[in-house]
């Protein structure tokens, strides 16, 4: 059974700085585990999302990849600071999840933002909304300044660093999800 790493960035233009961290987390970690990766982003919710009031509300192709990131093995979400938080079209996506689609499941939590004084929206606001669905943040968050890319990748050694860390987290996730499959396998 192959495992899915999915990306969820909360932006809608492509290219953007977020969808290049979240792209670059899930690749790595995609390569490190044998598995799958798909990354979506807002405009692949649109244009039902700012009108959707429950998840059946969105049309067929957002629900379909709503259901793929709500079956994932794993996720990694991110969303560029907006105002000290997350985007709101992005929070309104989450508040469409029932609140125990996400439970066990581990999460890296990215963020991207012009400088500094945002970094901490990921302990601040990504990390208790997704508490809130009992999900399994991993202990590394990915916070990445302007200064942390170059030509629109990031290169910056400290970023990279912290982003192997993460990625390394997901490890006893994968381990444990195998093991009862070869285990029934071997009965």
């Amino acid at each position: 059974m192959t495992r899915t790493i999915i990306g969820l960035s909360g932006n809608l233009d492509r290219p953007s700085k977020t969808r290049t961290l979240v792209q670059t987390v899930v690749a790595t970690a995609a390569s490190q585990f044998d598995a799958t990766g798909t990354i979506y982003d807002l405009a692949d919710f649109a244009p039902s999302l700012a009108s959707a009031r429950r998840a059946g509300d969105l049309d067929p192709s957002a629900r379909a990849a709503l259901e793929v990131v709500l079956a994932a093995d794993a996720l990694v979400v991110g969303s560029p600071v907006y105002k000290g938080s997350y985007t709101g079209l992005f929070k309104h996506l989450i508040d469409l999840i029932d609140p125990l689609a996400l439970a066990d499941k581990p999460v890296i939590l990215t963020a991207t933002g012009g400088g500094d004084r945002h970094a901490l929206v990921i302990e601040h606001q990504l990390r208790p909304l997704f508490g809130f669905f009992e999900a399994r943040t991993l202990p590394t968050g990915l916070y990445a300044a302007d200064r942390d890319f170059t030509n629109g990748q990031p290169t910056s050694p400290a970023l990279l660093d912290r982003l192997g860390r993460a990625v390394g987290q997901l490890a006893p996730f994968f381990d444990r999800r195998v093991m009862p499959e070869v285990f029934l396998l071997g009965a």
